[in-house]
């Protein structure tokens, strides 16, 4: 699992049945510190997360799969939780 910031949302009017009626959107992964890490991902959302929300990012086909009840879904990344508060040691940098 990792942190991810939510840019924005995906509108597909043609998608896999794995993916109707679910949100999707685009994510950038973040280091406990807040900094970019990592490539801009696509990511199902299962909690209602928003644009600027902070994410806990599942990146694991088979667990995402478990997560939408789909065995067969194309999906990679789920959004499982919306973080509220990160509180971390800063001389740890």
């Amino acid at each position: 699992m990792q942190i991810a910031v939510v840019l924005g949302t995906i509108v597909a009017t043609i998608k896999h049945k794995a993916f109707m009626g679910r949100k999707l959107l685009m994510v950038q992964p973040l280091t406990p510190f807040g900094k970019p890490k990592g490539k801009v991902q696509i990511a199902v959302d299962v909690v209602q997360a928003g644009e600027g929300d902070i994410v806990l990012l599942l990146s694991e086909g088979n667990s995402s799969r478990q997560v939408l009840a789909y065995e067969n879904a194309p999906v990679r990344s789920t959004i499982i939780g919306v973080i509220d508060h990160i509180e971390l040691d800063a001389t740890k940098k």
